[in-house]
């Protein structure tokens, strides 16, 4: 097993969200948008800061991801009314929402449209719009060969992630599992994401009414400054931190975004 117990929603219209929980059955509610791509379940580094938390964390498969019910045409926004339908199950009147990477716009969209009910919203290594024509099967045919250069690094004998040296994952049953959660059963989630990311996002990020913090990394080689800077002069009152690092930092930043939130 390579997480805690998965749960499952089923959605008025039939779609099913499957999820995780981290952190502190007690902690502060709080919903977290994961990259693109990637899944409900985290590594060991990361449920180990979870843990250390004052946050209880949501952590879902987006459409097409996981289990989840893949929702063809889906916009950023739709994100939306998913983590509505997470928070009600929960009777979360309020709560935080965190996004990494690709779950930063999806992080947005929830303040933006849920404002009265999110608390903080933090974006890390997030991105800005970039509207531009995408082709499904071109999408599909490049990430496809981007997930076989990765699953061959690890075939090789890598670990599961490069910034993260140590045993061969190939050797370890649950870190396996993650990666073919996230390279190998949801490819549709994965092309859905850049489909979404290259249409109109669906809100208007000057609306945002919460407390935004934004984080990023002094050499980050997949998210330029230019993101950040976008989310910092769009965002009515949005707060810049910046970490000495790459796209993923290590586990004392996300402790400072949980404490944040918290």
């Amino acid at each position: 097993m390579s997480g805690p117990e998965t749960f499952e929603l089923t959605l008025p219209e039939g779609r099913v969200l499957r999820y995780c929980l981290y952190g502190p059955v007690d902690g502060r509610p709080a919903v977290f948008h994961s990259g693109s791509p990637s899944s409900r379940w985290k590594r060991p580094s990361l449920v180990a800061g979870m843990a250390r938390s004052k946050l209880r964390l949501l952590v879902y498969d987006r459409p097409g991801y996981g289990g989840s019910t893949r929702q063809p045409g889906r916009a950023v926004a739709d994100a939306a009314a998913d983590a509505r339908a997470l928070a009600d199950a929960y009777g979360w009147e309020r709560f935080a929402v965190f996004g990494g990477s690709g779950g930063g716009p999806h992080a947005l969209a929830t303040a933006a449209l849920l404002g009265e009910r999110v608390t903080r919203c933090a974006v890390l290594s997030g991105i800005r719009p970039r509207e531009s024509p995408a082709d499904e099967a071109a999408l599909r045919e490049r990430q496809a060969e981007s997930a076989a250069h990765i699953l061959g690094q690890i075939e090789a004998g890598g670990p599961e992630v490069p910034w993260e040296p140590g045993t061969p994952a190939r050797d370890d049953p649950a870190a396996m599992a993650r990666i073919r959660a996230t390279f190998t059963d949801s490819m549709d989630g994965w092309v859905d994401d850049s489909l979404a990311f290259a249409r109109p996002w669906g809100f208007d990020a000057a609306r945002i009414g919460v407390p935004v913090g934004v984080w990023r990394g002094t050499a980050d080689p997949v998210v330029g400054p230019e993101n950040a800077e976008w989310m910092l002069t769009s965002i009515p009152g949005a707060r810049g931190h910046v970490y000495t690092g790459g796209h993923v930092p290590g586990t004392e930043v996300y402790e400072e975004i949980y404490d944040w939130l918290s």
